[in-house]
């Protein structure tokens, strides 16, 4: 019997050999990287990152796999190739001094091609398979085929030539990026996607309210899955990083192991148990309430216990941070000297919501903390839309319960929202502990205080009475509410009834 159909059915299971990238975030999405010995197409506008992640590519195949690499360029010189990457952490130059990587420039004139009119690529194949051959390369970016075939007219010899520059590649079995400028209606100028059959990367630059946002999705990829959705990347100083980087889901395994408020008299409305490790809180309130130092006595208590704790503050520097709090008896200077307190201070609009999500990644990875506080959470409303937003702080909460990480968050409600316990972030749902700060009066007016109160807690219990929040030289005291406090007049026209009776208050 012929042996055809056995080789057939043997080759059925085999999966699509990956190459990785090397590039965060990316072999996530694509699950496992680019499909090894075959040609990719990377497609996009001007601008959108096609030629950094070329070099990205094969930097990261020097360095990581061993992989040596060609990067040809029908545009750029050597010399404007190591300008492009100079602000980055990549040693381009060295790589090429060890033989790791190697650069050519190709100039095409036009009027070659008409003068002799049966343009070929005879030549294009010497000096590639001679670099190829010169370094034992594996990867090769070309960058970009409509520099190559720009003088070519004859569509046949277009097709033909475009043919065999993929078929010759795909039988020196070295894994190719091919860059291309995105036209209308097709993703190269000349229809190349039909010939680029495995696999098609599409890169977009978007502005939308003066915030720009790279985004990458893999439109094909034979022979694999693959995410199908568009993912925010980012180019800073490390290169180029798709985010998310993972996504844990809600994969994350239970505990019971709690840790302390840093407030005894709120970890007793805890059952003394105070919240859970790994879990998410939230502070909500008005401005002034006390969301902060409830941040910061949750942060000093972490160091306390010897754990790493990153303090993100969107809104105060350092020192003004450390200076406020001392005020309270929360001293940070200690900490921050032993390395156990780490506060990084930015504005929101400094950066976007994905640069905002990669600096956050970056620095749990570096830090490695324990605890992490972002004060407060609200700050990044304008950075984009609402469902970018949650996309954000979902990814933002995921990654730390992935990790084990237990997150104090605070968010400032607006003194003219309907509702105070709103958040206006709309995260509640991912939070396991809610605790909302309130104006609140005692004797209708006379005197002003802070109320307190938990809106809920997974998996513990905890009280449901409102308390007082009391902040002096002497710390942080929770005590029970007097009976005759009570809402301001505009709080009362906001919730319609007072707050006189905390159960009342709860079932709202």
């Amino acid at each position: 019997m012929p042996r055809t159909p056995k080789k057939r059915t043997a080759s059925i299971g085999k999966q699509l050999p990956k190459c990785p990238t090397g590039i965060k975030g990316f072999d996530e999405i694509t699950e496992g990287g680019l499909p090894k010995n075959r040609i990719t197409l990377f497609s996009g506008s001007t601008g959108t990152g096609k030629t950094l992640l070329g070099i990205d590519f094969l930097i990261h195949g020097a360095i990581k796999y061993n992989e040596p690499g060609v990067f040809m360029s029908f545009e750029e010189t050597e010399d404007e190739l190591y300008k492009d990457v100079a602000s980055l952490n990549q040693n381009l130059p060295r790589l090429v001094s060890q033989k790791k990587i190697l650069l050519e420039h190709i100039v095409l004139e036009r009027r070659d091609i008409l003068e002799k009119g049966d343009f070929n690529l005879e030549g294009l194949f010497i000096r590639l398979e001679h670099a190829i051959d010169s370094i034992g390369a594996k990867r090769v970016v070309l960058d970009s085929i409509e520099s190559l075939f720009a003088g070519v007219k004859d569509a046949g010899i277009l097709r033909l030539e475009i043919k065999r520059l993929f078929r010759w590649l795909k039988e020196r079995n070295v894994t190719t990026i091919v860059t291309g400028e995105l036209a209308q209606g097709f993703y190269t100028r000349h229809g190349l996607e039909e010939y680029v059959s495995d696999c098609i990367i599409l890169l977009d630059n978007r502005v939308r309210e003066q915030i720009s946002t790279r985004r990458i999705r893999v439109i094909k990829y034979r022979g694999s899955k693959h995410g199908t959705n568009e993912y925010p990347f980012v180019i800073d100083k490390g290169g180029l990083s798709v985010i998310p980087i993972t996504s844990a889901g809600l994969e994350q395994p239970g505990t019971a192991k709690r840790v302390s408020t840093g407030i005894p008299s709120l970890d007793k409305m805890f059952k003394r148990a105070g919240y859970t490790r790994g879990s998410t809180v939230l502070a909500s309130g008005t401005a002034g309430t006390g969301k902060t130092s409830l941040a910061a006595a949750f942060a000093i208590e972490s160091c306390k216990r010897g754990e790493r704790c990153l303090f993100l503050s969107y809104e105060e520097s350092s020192g003004q941070l450390t200076q406020n709090m001392n005020s309270i008896s929360l001293h940070f200077k200690p900490p921050i000297k032993k390395g156990l307190l780490k506060i990084v201070s930015t504005r929101p609009s400094f950066f976007g919501l994905e640069m905002h999500l990669l600096e956050v990644y970056k620095i749990i990875a570096d830090f490695k903390p324990q605890a992490v506080v972002i004060d407060p959470l609200t700050s990044l409303i304008g950075q984009g839309n609402q469902l970018e937003l949650q996309s954000m702080l979902t990814r933002m909460i995921d990654h730390l319960k992935s990790r084990g990480i237990t997150a104090f968050f605070t968010s400032l409600v607006s003194s003219t929202a309907q509702n105070d316990t709103s958040g206006e972030i709309g995260v509640s749902s991912l939070i396991d502990t809610w605790i909302v700060v309130r104006e609140l009066e005692e004797n209708e007016g006379k005197r002003r205080v802070r109320g307190l109160y938990i809106v809920k807690s997974r998996g513990m219990g905890h009280s449901s009475d409102v308390h007082k929040l009391i902040l002096s030289d002497e710390g942080i005291h929770l005590i029970p509410m007097d009976a005759d406090a009570t809402a301001s007049p505009k709080q009362k026209m906001k919730i319609g009834k007072g707050v006189s009776v905390s159960h009342e208050l709860i079932q709202k």
